[in-house]
């Protein structure tokens, strides 16, 4: 008979490795050579019962201070073979490591099995996505929104069975949540299919709802959009989602907001940004204009020999800050506008005005070169 191999070497660990590296190894192997992800491998089966017979042996104290004093002979002894070291099913040590804390787990979830339970599954969470006005996002408003969901069902109220019926123990698994079957020398745990592995059956399911506990169902709610909102907020509705099954808590509803363009205004983050036309002798003079606002018009003090693109600020004339209170600034870009007709008198004036002012004899146009000519 050939020589059993080490029990360190099949898990691919060192002597001194410690409880948690050998877990992690086992887990490792173990779902390499799973039946389940190797059907019809007969290897993988050899070696699934061998890292597993390994496993048992070295994570336990005392049977791992045996084997590295003794190895295999160790367990050669009456009750020492068939099996392994102890004889037990391996699936039972791979279900131990993966399912961490009992009741399921992960081993469970991958391949099936557990021991009965009602388990419900929480609702599934909503998104709707809501496009708004600039106007609306700096007042905040309340609107009614429709959207369809699993609702709980009104005739069984969830519970799945037709009223006055009650769960009774599965008939298919008698109360164990899972069914058995025979995979050559391995025995295979999975997740009964008739109740799903909660091992309980609804006498008679819901007409309405054929025993799921829930229905499509267009609902209406109104939400709340707070003021200072913009493009990318999400509001979270709880409990609106969908409806849990078998007792599971419902999901929640994010509402998605989207911020249209606006004809006038800029938004930059709180503040908000425009640019106004103004008459060139209002900027030559000097006065005042009314600007338009969010909240309605503002008076803008332009001083005496505004240039064009010059930027005013109006405090607190901004969006509302969402959640530190108080408001941006609304900032505001003069563009002087040069007229493109005149007529003969105005144009006299302007002619007059630039005799005066001394701008006949290209006055701006040398000046300037003069200046740039070190640049050049």
């Amino acid at each position: 008979m050939a020589a059993k191999e080490d029990f360190y070497v099949l898990l691919g660990v060192e002597r001194t490795v410690t409880a948690e590296e050998l877990k992690k190894a086992y887990r490792k192997k173990a779902i390499q050579y799973h039946p389940d992800k190797n059907p019809g491998n007969k290897e993988a089966e050899e070696m699934f019962k061998k890292v597993s017979e390994a496993y048992e042996v070295l994570q336990d104290q005392e049977k791992r201070a045996a084997y590295d004093r003794y190895g295999h002979a160790a367990f050669a002894g009456p009750g020492g073979g068939g099996g392994g070291a102890g004889g037990h099913d391996p699936f039972d040590i791979f279900r131990d490591v993966f399912n961490q804390g009992g009741g399921g787990g992960i081993f469970d979830e991958m391949f099936g099995g557990g021991r009965g339970r009602e388990s419900g599954h929480d609702g599934a969470d909503l998104r709707y996505d809501l496009e708004i006005t600039l106007e609306e996002a700096a007042r905040g408003f309340e609107r009614e929104i429709s959207f369809r969901k699993l609702a709980t069902c009104e005739r069984c109220h969830g519970s799945g069975g037709e009223p006055g019926t009650k769960r009774v123990t599965c008939p298919t698994c008698k109360g164990s949540g899972q069914v058995r079957r025979s995979g050559g020398i391995i025995v295979f745990a999975q997740t009964c299919p008739t109740c799903g592995g909660s091992g309980r059956k609804i006498e008679k399911p819901c007409a309405e709802c054929r025993g799921e506990g829930r229905m499509p169902k267009t609902t209406k709610l109104t939400v709340r959009i707070p003021p200072g909102v913009d493009t990318g907020s999400r509001l979270r509705s709880a409990g609106n989602g969908e409806a849990g099954s078998a007792g599971g808590s419902a999901g929640d509803l994010y509402i998605v907001l989207t911020v249209k363009e606006h004809e006038l205004f800029e938004r930059q983050g709180d503040d908000l940004f425009c640019e106004i036309p103004i008459k060139f002798t209002l900027a030559t003079l000097g006065g005042a204009i009314e600007v338009p606002t969010l909240s309605g018009k503002a008076s803008l003090k332009i001083p005496v020999g505004t240039q064009s693109g010059t930027t005013f600020r109006l405090r607190d004339k901004g969006m509302p800050r969402l959640r530190s209170g108080g408001h941006g600034d609304q900032l505001v870009r003069v563009h002087v506008e040069v007229p493109t007709a005149l007529t003969a008198e105005q144009r006299k004036l302007l002619e007059d005005f630039g005799r005066v002012s001394g701008d006949a004899a290209e006055p701006t146009s040398r000046s300037f070169f003069e200046k740039a000519k070190k640049f050049f």
